[in-house]
């Protein structure tokens, strides 16, 4: 059966004007400014004049079995479920462990990608932690990418007083492996890099970059907003052709809108650019970080630093599924994607959501 999407307004994430959306067996079958289809043949048409249609969200630094653990056995945070994802339009989310990954594990984190992968979700995984030696499935980070379907990539810590503070050697060694367990696995085989607040920054890739031969597009730093010292940085790799992730809800540092406004002031490429929610893992007051960060910042870097709707999407669509080696199936809106779509109206309030052609949000 058929799903019909008729007149929305398409950002595929570029602006493609007013278009109708044709979905089968998951997949965007047809986009283009008028479809007809025999009614009979059409399990759902849905009238989507005035409204805007966006690739769904790619998350890549979601704590899907929650964070915390850093004050004792009482202070861990549960698991996501999936309805507070979908409700605020995230269609693909890539999970991760914290500092915890020994309450917690790599295993508990495929169990539970599978599970929400059940309720509609596109998942994946990274292993690894803060600490030393990689947590992994299968005792070692090449295998867990060849051998674990969801495995995409490594977490690693640095310049943070809970991570194992590896040196170069290590860090090279982390990395090397993803790179050569994501070359034979066919994935994007990323190091993902938590940047906590200590002294060296970026400082440790910096280093590690500067004697191996490894490409820059296959690492990730994180959380590169959450001081000023840090984000100028970030600036200075991204301008030297590194990708930056930056962390919503971020209060004690840069905002994200604040922070996408400096860099379009400064020219830089967007191309490399992503945004993450760090959601259900600890915040300093205690609590959770919500997944709705995520959305918020996005539509306030609309709304109140005038970045046009494309290119703030962009940072949650197109831009990480290229980097996490995803972009035949996600973050676009074209014909053999996936049909992760989100509808919003002009006020880029959410209206509907489908995963793989599947509704999962109406309001």
């Amino acid at each position: 059966m058929l799903t019909l999407l008729k007149k929305a307004e398409c950002f595929c994430p570029a602006y493609r004007g007013k278009n109708d959306i044709l979905i089968s067996n998951g997949k965007i079958c047809g986009i283009q400014p008028e479809i007809r289809i025999d009614t009979g043949f059409a399990e759902k048409i849905y009238d989507c004049g005035g409204l805007f249609a966006f690739p769904g969200i790619i998350d890549q630094h979601l704590h899907i079995t929650g964070g915390g653990g850093e004050s004792g056995f009482d202070s861990g945070i549960a698991e996501i479920e999936a309805e507070k994802i979908f409700g605020f339009g995230i269609t693909t989310a890539v999970g991760l462990l914290g500092a915890d990954g020994f309450t917690k594990s790599v295993e508990g984190l495929y169990a539970k990608a599978k599970a929400l992968e059940t309720g509609g979700l596109s998942t994946y995984i990274y292993c690894g932690s803060y600490t030393l030696p990689p947590a992994t499935i299968t005792g070692s980070v090449i295998r867990d990418l060849i051998f674990i379907d969801k495995v995409i990539g490594v977490k690693i810590a640095v310049s943070d007083h809970r991570s194992s503070h590896p040196d170069k050697t290590e860090l090279t060694k982390i990395a090397c492996e993803a790179h050569l367990g994501g070359m034979l696995s066919g994935k994007a085989g990323v190091t993902h890099i938590h940047i906590g607040d200590g002294r060296g920054g970026l400082s440790p890739l910096f280093e590690l970059l500067e004697s191996c031969d490894l490409p820059k597009r296959r690492f990730v730093p994180t959380h590169l907003n959450r001081s000023r010292r840090v984000f100028e940085q970030a600036k200075r790799y991204c301008k030297s052709g590194g990708n930056i992730d930056l962390t919503a809800g971020e209060t004690a540092g840069i905002p994200v809108p604040d922070a996408i406004s400096e860099l379009v002031n400064e020219k830089i490429d967007f191309d490399s650019v992503t945004v993450s929610s760090d959601a259900n893992g600890s915040t300093p007051d205690g609590g959770a970080g919500n997944p709705e960060s995520l959305y918020k910042d996005i539509v306030d870097c609309i709304r109140q630093k005038i970045i046009p709707p494309e290119t703030a999407f962009s940072l949650v669509t197109a831009n990480p599924a290229r980097i996490l080696g995803l972009a035949a199936e996600k973050g676009r809106l074209a014909v053999g994607a996936d049909a992760d779509i989100l509808i919003t109206n002009r006020d880029f309030e959410i209206k509907k959501v489908f995963c793989k052609g599947r509704q999962m949000v109406e309001k």
